[in-house]
């Protein structure tokens, strides 16, 4: 029987937000005016032609407004508010989980609908689409503004990741759900959770490099095996 007291943590990854949707940057909607997704989201690309690159966040940004959360983010929201010790980690930088009603999200990739300065310390979420001027300028200095979101090339974020290996390293039990497990770091969160003695379980239609380490598999779409998974996780089952 598992113990609905111990520490739960949720790692979710790019397969939650296809099931809704919202193109991958390495499955078929990686492709974006010719142009390979991988090489529009990186430092020198943005230095290069920011205009390119905003150009293809704000399409981006108009794909995603039009998604909606699947059962999957319903079902993840609805244990954040039953378990007692939980913790939601995300590659996701698309805001489905927060629309579905998560509150505390450690987001790893940064957030796609929050805007941060380049040059001053402005920050601020701006949920417009289409955005109004491209690319858009800093309210404060007139420097550009970026997505905060880390591309390839940028390290993440040293408060979230401290905060993300913490909770994996005392969860008692950990979902993998909908991820590749090749991006690193996020991929070493389940076996550092695994090492400290947590049950780890993976949700995939796909046999990942996790899968030989993952105590059970669900195998299938995230959002129509979670919620029930769930709802045997609730009796005890």
């Amino acid at each position: 029987m598992l113990d609905l007291t111990a520490p739960v943590v949720v790692l979710t990854g790019a397969g939650v937000s296809a099931e809704s949707g919202v193109p991958t940057f390495r499955g078929t909607g990686g492709l974006w005016r010719d142009y390979r997704a991988t090489d529009l989201a990186t430092p020198q690309a943005f230095r290069r032609d920011p205009r390119l690159v905003w150009e293809f966040y704000d399409w981006r940004r108009d794909v995603i407004a039009a998604c909606e959360p699947n059962p999957a983010h319903h079902t993840i929201a609805l244990m954040e508010q039953t378990l007692p010790d939980f913790t939601l980690i995300t590659q996701n930088v698309d805001g489905l989980h927060q629309r579905a009603g998560s509150q505390n999200v450690l987001t790893l990739h940064g957030d796609i609908w929050i805007v941060r300065c380049t040059t001053c310390d402005y920050r601020s979420q701006d949920h417009r689409v289409p955005l109004p001027e491209i690319p858009p300028r800093c309210p404060r200095c007139e420097s550009l503004l970026r997505p905060d979101v880390v591309w390839f090339g940028e390290t993440l974020d040293a408060d979230v990741l401290q905060r993300a290996w913490t909770a994996a390293s005392r969860a008692g039990l950990m979902l993998v759900v909908g991820t590749s497990a090749l991006v690193q770091p996020a991929a070493s969160l389940p076996l550092l959770a695994q090492e400290n003695g947590a049950m780890l379980i993976e949700v995939n239609p796909d046999e990942t490099p996790l899968s030989p380490y993952a105590n059970q598999h669900l195998r299938g779409p995230a959002g129509e095996l979670l919620p029930d998974w769930w709802g045997r996780f609730q009796a005890g089952k």
